[in-house]
């Protein structure tokens, strides 16, 4: 199916937003109250710190099963039925008696809450060519905007009304946002309907041989993910015994990283202009940073959320930039190679929350930051030896090889 020429509806980019922003809220309403689910359900702080991981556990299988079908079903007929399930997840998790199936829950939720990276490329499919960074970097910021208000909405509702009722108003906003989506999606045909969903699965490991581009960026983005979830995971423990705060602290302190959903916007124009390469770098150098801050924010509220607006912005940064390069490279892939890029994503962040918890657990917030530190660290060293090959690549391979993966990423208006 070929790109439209033209650039699509901004109502419709506002709905894709809002619906991607309130699908990923639904992961991370849990992480500002681990400390009071903890005491409810009689738990050890690391034990509890693991539904972070049973979500985005959850998250990664559907990424792996159920977004690659946005390639092979209309997706208008694929996004409704899966906010419907994770409605009945989220009335689970407020219902649940005990830690276990509080976590099968969760793991519901994060594969339901895949419809976020449905509607992404589904943005990236309806946005004309000079205008995709634009248009996927606001659809990401209402992800992002999603992800950091869920936090605060968690917190505030939770100190009024308990843990419980975070998740049941949860379940009402999903359910309202499916019909809406269901009303108002453009019918679309599928776009590769002769394909078998085994055939589609199969074909995803060949996308990442043959994108070398694809792969780089989910080296990045998986570097993101995990300081992104250490942080979060281990931060209501930092606010609850060294701050002695509660959820309604932790939440409002994720308005600290609004300013990385404003990233989102610049970061998109920036790919639009083909500036991604020397960009990438700056966002990395800002997760260190950030990182450097929370460090010395387990004794400075001050270094504590300047580091949160420096590291959000760099994650999401560098996102966006890497999400608009890897959606230029086969149109009717989109959602196979939002399956590589994400699942590698969301596979590190699972598996980070459970770091984060042991290093807590080990060395509490010294430990965390350590921790952070070297993540971000490895990240602008790989930048680095990327950048020092590419000074070295004569210009006409370059070209080749911009040519070869469908980007700019390597012969930009920034050069190198």
């Amino acid at each position: 199916m070929s790109t439209p020429e033209r650039s699509v509806d901004r109502r419709l980019v506002l709905l894709l937003a809002v619906g991607a922003g309130v699908s990923a809220a639904n992961m991370y309403y849990a992480q500002p109250l681990l400390d009071r689910i903890a005491d409810d359900l009689d738990v050890s702080a690391g034990t509890a710190g693991l539904l972070v991981t049973a979500s985005q556990i959850g998250f990664a299988v559907g990424l792996a099963t159920l977004v690659p079908l946005g390639d092979l079903v209309a997706r208008h007929k694929l996004i409704g039925p899966v906010l419907g399930l994770c409605a009945l997840f989220l009335l689970g998790a407020a219902a649940s008696p005990v830690f276990p199936v509080l976590a099968l829950a969760l793991l519901g939720v994060g594969l339901t809450a895949t419809v976020a990276q449905m509607l992404v490329p589904l943005a990236g499919t309806l946005a004309a060519d000079h205008d995709r960074g634009r248009v996927v970097g606001t659809v990401i910021s209402g992800l992002l905007l999603g992800v950091l208000l869920a936090r605060t909405v968690a917190g505030l509702l939770a100190a009024v009304a308990g843990w419980r009722m975070v998740f049941v108003a949860a379940a009402g906003v999903v359910t309202l946002l499916a019909l809406v989506l269901y009303r108002t999606l453009p019918r679309l045909p599928a776009l590769n309907p002769d394909l078998t969903y085994r055939t589609l699965l199969h074909s995803i490991g060949p996308l990442v041989r043959e994108e070398p581009v694809l792969r780089r960026r989910m080296i990045y983005g998986a570097l993101g993910m995990i300081s992104f979830t250490i942080v979060w995971t281990s931060l209501s423990f930092l606010i609850a015994e060294d701050y002695s705060k509660g959820e309604a602290e932790t939440g409002l302190l994720g308005l600290a990283g609004f300013v990385g959903a404003l990233a989102a916007q610049g970061a998109g124009r920036l790919a639009d202009r083909g500036w991604q390469h020397r960009s990438t770098g700056a966002f990395l150098a800002c997760m260190l940073i950030g990182w450097v801050l929370l460090w010395f924010g387990g004794d400075s509220m001050l270094a504590l959320i300047l580091g949160l607006v420096i590291l959000d912005w760099g994650i999401q940064g560098q996102n966006i930039l890497s999400q608009s390069l890897i959606f230029a490279l086969r149109a009717e892939a989109r959602s196979r190679i939002t399956t590589a890029y994400m699942t590698g994503i969301f596979v590190s962040g699972a598996i980070a929350s459970a770091g984060s918890a042991l290093a807590w657990s080990l060395g509490g917030w010294d430990a965390v930051s350590a921790l952070g530190v070297g993540f971000a660290l490895v990240g602008v060293v790989l930048w680095g030896t990327e950048h020092w090959a590419l000074r070295r690549t004569p210009r006409k391979t370059k070209a080749a090889d911009t040519m070869s993966t469908a980007s700019v990423e390597l012969g930009g208006p920034d050069g190198i």
